[in-house]
């Protein structure tokens, strides 16, 4: 007799769980909860156990999740037109850009739909910059990069990246980049000094996410800023996951008071209902490329217009910089008061915070992520060693210490297991 359950006394969630197993790619290992519902800063499994969502879709549920505006705008609109394309104009759009345009303080919008799309186009325009206004030989552009970054999964973005997972074995790469160790100012120097005439921009997160909440030092981004236009470099900040109140600022390059050339937005852009991605930008730098240059069927598609209108909105009614800003002090000074042989440092800016790590008798950040998930809490490790914690901005303190004290008793389960 088979050993193996059959498939009716399999839990719900395992079902579900074997059918991504055979008919999904394999291009992810999640950890093992099927989610069915959301509200805030919860979210409930197919068997109805209700979890702290301290991952955020990647920051981009800044809102909450299913917030009632956010999804009204989105039902309200789809009563009306849903998709055009570009090849006309639509009210939705026109309103949208005008709105980006009064909220962030740039001359213009280029919509479209992820976090990739939008890093693609800053690179697109910044290679066009480079060739029409510096005059750099279009063969000869340069971008300069950083060590540990995480831009995106499209081929000429896996080229800045130094992560074998990311670029291995997805060649020919492309061309054209130069890559530079993360909060180093002298090394970005030197790059300047040396390829400056052909470089047209550098690219870089505020903070590096996916490599741990990696914050670099304070003016780090200011003195990147300011070599860059001592040499007619464009500073490209990449804001799709810091970007959108998530540390405690509505763009994270305000904590070092610059105003970024050009600015990657997503994630929390669509107020978690939709992909919604923008780059910003001044006339000398948009207004380069020419109709039928660039482009994408769904970028700024009515949808998407009204739901980033009020996504934006819900952030700004709902002063979700500011609770950033406090929450997170609460949540660092909390976690750092953990005695916790697990716990090597903690780091972070407003609701952006993560844990190092160190395994203890073989028990790593997976196996401590686990725990909490099993406690009502879900976060997930990056870089095996690193558990990123960035709930949606909505919470409220006591919320967060009820999360903190499931974060605590987790340590301590592992510690004492």
């Amino acid at each position: 007799m088979s050993n193996n359950p059959s498939l009716n006394e399999l839990s719900k969630s395992q079902q579900l769980m074997n059918l991504e197993e055979q008919y999904g790619a394999h291009n992810y290992h999640p950890l093992p909860v099927v989610l069915h519902k959301g509200e805030g800063i919860y979210v409930w499994d197919v068997e109805g156990k209700r979890y702290f969502d301290f991952l955020s879709s990647y920051s981009a549920v800044n809102q909450g999740h299913c917030h009632p505006r956010i999804v009204k705008a989105l039902k309200d609109q789809a009563d009306v037109l849903c998709l055009t394309s570009r090849a006309f104009y639509n009210d939705a759009l026109c309103e949208y850009e005008e709105f980006m345009h009064n909220f962030f303080g740039y001359d213009r919008i280029l919509p479209m739909n992820t976090g990739a799309e939008g890093v693609e186009t800053a690179l697109k325009l910044a290679r066009r910059w480079g060739a029409v206004k510096k005059g750099i030989d279009n063969e000869k552009i340069k971008i300069i990069c950083c060590d540990g970054n995480f831009h995106g999964r499209t081929v000429t973005v896996i080229t800045m990246s130094n992560d074998p997972s990311s670029y291995a074995q997805y060649g020919p790469l492309t061309p054209g980049f130069i890559r530079v160790p993360y909060n180093n100012v002298d090394a970005l120097r030197e790059a300047l000094d040396e390829f400056g005439d052909e470089v047209c921009a550098f690219i870089a997160e505020p903070i590096q996410g996916e490599a741990g909440v990696f914050v670099p030092d304070d003016g780090y981004l200011k003195k990147c800023f300011d070599l860059c236009h001592e040499h007619n470099v464009l500073f490209i900040a990449d804001e799709v996951q810091t970007g959108i109140a998530r540390t405690g600022r509505m763009l994270c390059c305000e904590h070092d008071g610059i105003r970024p050339d050009i600015v990657i937005l997503g994630k929390a852009l669509g107020g978690g209902v939709l992909p919604v991605s923008a780059c910003l930008a001044d006339d000398d730098i948009m207004l380069n490329i020419k109709p039928g240059e660039h482009g994408s069927t769904f970028g700024g598609f009515p949808l998407a217009a009204r739901v980033a209108v009020e996504a934006l909105k819900v952030v700004r009614d709902e002063h979700l910089v500011e609770n950033a800003e406090k929450m997170g002090q609460i949540f660092r000074d909390e976690i750092k008061k953990i005695h916790s042989p697990f716990i090597e440092q903690v780091r972070g800016r407003g609701l952006l915070n993560a844990i190092v790590t160190k395994p203890v008798g073989g028990k790593t950040a997976w196996e401590i992520c686990l725990k909490m998930k099993e406690n009502g809490l879900l976060a997930k490790p990056t870089h095996d060693h690193i558990i990123r914690f960035a709930p949606p901005l909505c919470i409220n303190e006591e919320q967060l210490r009820e999360a903190i004290e499931i974060i605590r008793r987790t340590f301590d389960e592992m510690a004492n297991a």
